[in-house]
C-alpha cells in the first residue's frame, strides 16, 4: 500500500484539501512514504502543524488555488466551485488509493439509509465466525488507519458515502448497494447527481466481481460488468427475497429469529437478507449466521430504545433524516402515542410522509423546527383532507418537543424521535441531536 502511494505521489506538489479525520489520517500516510515535491494543508478552519515544510491554507479562500497543485486529495463533503475536469490538477482521495491497493479484498456497502447497519452486521458476522477482517470507512475509521490489521485473506467491510464516492475510479469486488431515495440534494443539485455518486460503487467493477442491490436499483443494461443479485420484499423475481420473516436465496430459505434480535422493525430484516446473501456466499452455515446474528448490538440513534419514564417507553431514531425512515419507525415501534419530526430543511419533498401520517392511528404529531414548520404549512394549505389536524403539534425546539410529548403521551405507548430531516444548523451531527433527545426525555422533572 505504501509503496503505490509513494509511487503516486512522488515528486508531486500536494494538496490536501480538507483537514478533518481523514485530512489527519492522509497526512500521517503522505509522511511516511514521502517523496514528494511539496505538501500543503487546505481547510476554511484554521489548522495547524508541527512541521515547518508544509504549507497552510485557511479562511474562505482555501479553495482558490486549486490548480497551482499535481495533485489534491480530496475529504468527503468538500464541494468544489466547479466541475473537476475544469481543473489542471488532478484530484484523488485516500478511499481511491485504498480501493486501488485492496479492491479485491473489499465488501463495499452504501444506500441512503441502513447502510452503518449492514456494515457493522456483516463484520460482526464475520468477526464472531473466526473470519479475517477489519472495519472501515464513513463508519467513522479512516481506511488509511487499518493498514497494518490488512492480510492476505482479510476481508475488508467498508462503509461507503454518496462524498467517498462521487469521484472515485475503482469499485470494490462485492458491491452492496441498499437503496436510493432522495437526499443530500443541498449538495448536488439534483437526483440525478446524487444516484449518479451512488452508483460509483458498481461503474467500475469487472466480469469477476459481485453487486447486490435493492431490485428497484438494478443497474440499466450494460452499465455493470460484474454478476448481479438483486434483493426485494415486494417480487419473488428476485434472487434474493424477504417475506416476512424468511429469506430466500437460491434453494437456501433462512427465519429470521425476529424475536431473539435487538433488530426492530421489517427495514432492519430486509438489511439482515442482504447481510445474509453475503455470509452465503462466503461459506457461514444458518446455524453461524443465527447465533452471531442474536449476539448484534444494534448502533445508537438507529431506532434505538433508550428507556422508559413514566410508563413511556422512548426511541431514539436521530438518524431519520428522509420520509421512508419515519415510516418505518412508526411501521416498527408497537403503540406509538407521539412521533416527533423536523429539523433543518434541505428541499426534500414530505408529500409522501404527509400522506402516510394522515393514514396513521398516530396520537399526536409533534412538528418542530424549519421542516416541522414546512409540513405544518403544507398540511393546512394543500391536505385540506389531513385526518385528524388537531393532532399536529407545533413546537420550535427539540426541548419544547420533549416536553409536549411528556404531556400528551399516554402511560403503556412509545414517544419516538425520527426527524426525517437533517440536524445540521441546530446540532452538530445527528448524534448530538439523539443524545440531547435521550437526556431530555429521561430527566427528572
Amino acid at each position: 500500500m505504501l509503496n503505490l502511494l509513494k509511487d503516486l505521489i512522488q515528486n508531486r506538489h500536494l494538496l490536501l484539501l480538507g483537514f478533518g479525520r481523514e485530512g489527519r489520517s492522509t497526512l500521517r500516510r503522505v509522511l511516511e512514504a514521502g517523496g514528494y515535491a511539496s505538501l500543503t494543508i487546505a481547510d476554511q478552519n484554521r489548522v495547524s502543524t508541527e512541521d515547518p515544510s508544509i504549507q497552510i491554507l485557511s479562511g474562505p479562500s482555501y479553495m482558490d488555488t486549486l490548480d497551482r497543485y499535481d495533485l489534491v486529495f480530496k475529504s468527503p463533503g468538500i464541494v468544489l466551485p466547479r466541475d473537476p475536469s475544469s481543473y489542471a490538477c488532478r484530484f484523488t482521495s485516500q478511499m481511491e488509493v485504498f480501493f486501488g491497493a485492496y479492491r479485491d479484498q473489499i465488501i463495499g456497502i452504501t444506500g441512503t439509509k441502513g447502510k452503518s447497519t449492514v456494515t457493522t452486521l456483516l463484520y460482526h458476522l464475520l468477526k464472531e465466525n473466526g473470519r479475517s477482517t477489519v472495519l472501515a470507512g464513513n463508519i467513522g475509521i479512516p481506511a488509511f488507519d487499518v493498514l497494518e490489521e490488512i492480510e492476505g485473506r482479510t476481508q475488508i467491510v467498508c462503509e461507503l458515502s454518496c462524498h467517498q464516492l462521487e469521484y472515485i475510479h475503482v469499485s470494490p469486488h462485492v458491491s452492496i448497494l441498499l437503496n436510493i431515495h432522495e437526499e443530500h440534494l443541498d449538495h448536488y443539485g439534483t437526483m440525478e447527481r446524487y444516484v449518479h455518486s451512488k452508483q460509483q460503487i458498481y461503474l467500475h467493477q469487472k466480469p469477476e466481481d459481485l453487486l447486490l442491490c435493492d431490485l428497484s436499483s438494478r443497474p440499466e443494461e450494460g452499465t455493470c460488468l460484474s454478476h448481479i443479485y438483486t434483493v426485494s420484499d415486494q417480487s419473488s423475481a428476485a434472487d434474493v427475497l424477504l417475506s416476512g420473516t424468511r429469506i430466500r436465496f437460491e434453494k437456501e430459505h433462512f427465519e429470521i429469529p425476529a424475536g431473539e434480535i435487538r433488530l426492530l422493525g421489517h427495514h432492519n430484516h430486509l438489511d439482515i437478507a442482504f447481510v445474509y446473501a453475503v455470509c452465503r456466499m462466503l461459506g457461514l452455515t444458518d446455524g453461524q449466521f443465527a447465533a452471531a446474528l442474536k449476539t448484534y448490538e444494534p448502533l445508537p440513534h438507529r431506532l434505538h430504545f433508550i428507556g422508559e419514564r413514566c410508563g413511556v417507553r422512548y426511541y431514539d431514531d436521530s438518524i431519520s433524516t428522509i420520509c421512508d425512515t419515519t415510516i418505518q419507525a412508526l411501521k416498527s415501534v408497537p403503540s406509538v402515542g407521539s412521533i416527533l419530526i423536523g429539523g433543518m430543511d434541505r428541499g426534500i419533498d414530505y408529500e409522501e410522509l404527509i400522506d402516510y401520517l394522515s393514514a396513521d392511528p398516530v396520537p399526536h404529531i409533534i412538528l418542530m423546527a424549519d421542516t416541522g414548520r414546512r409540513i405544518y404549512r403544507e398540511i393546512h394549505d394543500a391536505h385540506p383532507g389531513f385526518h385528524r389536524p388537531e393532532r399536529l403539534v407545533l413546537v420550535d425546539t427539540l426541548r419544547e418537543a420533549v416536553d409536549a410529548a411528556r404531556r400528551l403521551t399516554s402511560p403503556g405507548d412509545a414517544c419516538v424521535l425520527s426527524p426525517a430531516a437533517a440536524s445540521y444548523g441546530i446540532f452538530k451531527n445527528f448524534e448530538e441531536r439523539g443524545d440531547v433527545f435521550a437526556s431530555l426525555a429521561l430527566e427528572s422533572v
